[in-house]
Parts: structure tokens; sequence; C-alpha cells
């Protein structure tokens, strides 16, 4: 079975690992996806700590809400154990060997009814940056989400364009992506079909993993349920500058004092501060 998962991978620029954690598991991530969102709201606004962000927004239907938070593993004990579970590590082994780092540590969220949540198709290797610190993109970095909620079209999964991989770092897949309506012209504009986009159908508990390369987006929350999803992006240690220990030898490395992964100020400015959101 990993075998097609890794084949599916090579082919589409993106795979499916089925019912990764259990019901219970999933429980205790989701718990964990509350006190996040409960932490975030008291805030009232974009709060930054360190690494750690806390980005809210303002959704037509639903008033303030979190739309996401990075690196809440350094806050939160049973999300920093599930970013190095051994799962994850076999997962990516094979494509990535057993010394890894982590560039990517996210929560995201589409409450029922959301409109403003939508991302709008882009690649993930435009936000590495600076392009020194991150050697052979093609193949050192790969995307990972744990689905916490049933996803589907109509709670805003990923939209994906199959084999879109193959087409390298297109610097026409650019603008803002966070709150950017997911549009067919903007995949007309480079040349592909709409109707080749897929959208991923994950249970609770499911692993999605991804190129960084690949195209993708996400849509409005137009169900009754939520649309959880915790990203964990992981990188051939060797061949990044930046980013978190996660394995060293296929063991599992806990989190420290931060460093620098995406927070350029971090050692300027470290103390908690709100965040314009411009």
């Amino acid at each position: 079975m990993q075998g097609d998962h890794l084949e599916h991978y090579r082919e589409h620029g993106y795979a499916i690992v089925k019912g990764v954690f259990d019901r219970r598991e999933v429980r205790e991530l989701a718990l964990a996806f509350d006190r996040m969102y409960a932490r975030g709201l008291s805030y009232g606004a974009s709060f930054r700590h360190q690494n750690v962000l806390f980005r809210l927004g303002d959704d037509p239907n639903l008033g303030r809400i979190v739309r996401m938070v990075q690196w809440p593993a350094y806050v939160d004990p049973v999300l920093a154990r599930y970013r190095t579970d051994a799962r994850m590590l076999a997962i990516l082994a094979p494509l990535l060997g057993t010394d890894l780092k982590q560039i990517i540590n996210q929560l995201h969220w589409k409450p029922p009814g959301a409109q403003a949540v939508e991302w709008g198709y882009h690649q993930d290797i435009r936000f590495r940056r600076p392009r020194e610190a991150y050697r052979a993109p093609a193949t050192s970095y790969i995307q990972t989400g744990i689905a916490i909620d049933p996803h589907s079209k109509d709670n805003g999964a990923m939209t994906i364009v199959p084999g879109s991989h193959r087409l390298g770092e297109l610097s026409a897949v650019g603008g803002r992506v966070m709150d950017r309506t997911l549009s067919d012209q903007d995949l007309v504009d480079l040349g592909l079909d709409p109707s080749d986009v897929i959208h991923l159908t994950l249970e609770p508990g499911d692993v999605a993993f991804w190129h960084l390369h690949t195209i993708h987006g996400s849509g409005p929350n137009r169900a009754a349920i939520d649309r959880r999803f915790y990203l964990n992006g992981y990188v051939i240690a060797k061949n990044c500058d930046r980013g978190e220990w996660a394995f060293r030898d296929g063991a599992p490395c806990h989190l420290g004092e931060p460093v620098l992964v995406h927070y350029d100020e971090l050692y300027q400015r470290p103390e908690p501060h709100f965040v314009d959101q411009a």
C-alpha cells in the first residue's frame, strides 16, 4: 500500500494515506484545535510571540474568526507530539530520508458557513524565502495535512491540479493567497483546464501530502461542519538552513528555544505583540 502512495505522489503531485490516526487521536487533536481557537479569539486581533502567530480575520457571515495559527506546537504539547509521530516519518522517509527539519507547523480552520476563508491557487514554493536557504526544492520538501474533520468540496477541501508539480515553479502563480478567491480564471491564465481539478476527499485521521510545485487552493465552507486541517511541512535537513529539527536519524526531536524559520525579525522583535493584518 505504501508503494501505491508513493507512485501516486510521483505521478500526480499528491497522495492520501487513509486512517493514519484513530478516532481517539483525532479527538485529542480536535480538543487541541479548540484550545488554540479560543486562545486566538481572546486576543481580538492577529497576535505574534516569537514564531507563534495567531492570524484572525473578519467573516461576513460569522464575524471575527481565527483563520490559522503558525507554530502552535511551541505552546501545545499535544500538537508538538503529533508533528514528530512515527507514522508521519513512515510516510516521509521513503521520499526524504530520516534526517528532517520542519518549516511548516500550522492549524487551519474553516468554521461552518465561513465565506472569507478561501486560499487562492498557488504553489508552496513561493513561500520558501530567502531562496538561498532552501536548496534542491523539487526533491527535498513535502507538505502534509492531517484531517480533523471530513473534508469535501462543500466545506472547502483542498482543490488540486493533478500533475501540476511537473510544470516546475511558475512565476505567474503569484499575488495574494490568503483571502484570494479560488478562481478558475487563474488556471485559465496559466493555460490549465479548470475541469481537471480535484477536491481532496478526506476522513478524520487521513493524511494528505503534496509537492511544493503542486498548484492548489481551497474555497469557502458552505457546509454545517468545520474543516480543520493540521499542516506540517518537512525538508531534508542538509538542504535547508532554517527550520526546527523534527527527526534526527529517525528519532523525534523536541522543540526548545525558537530558531529562525519564516519570521525574519525573530531575534529583533521576539516579544509578544499585535500584528498588522495588511
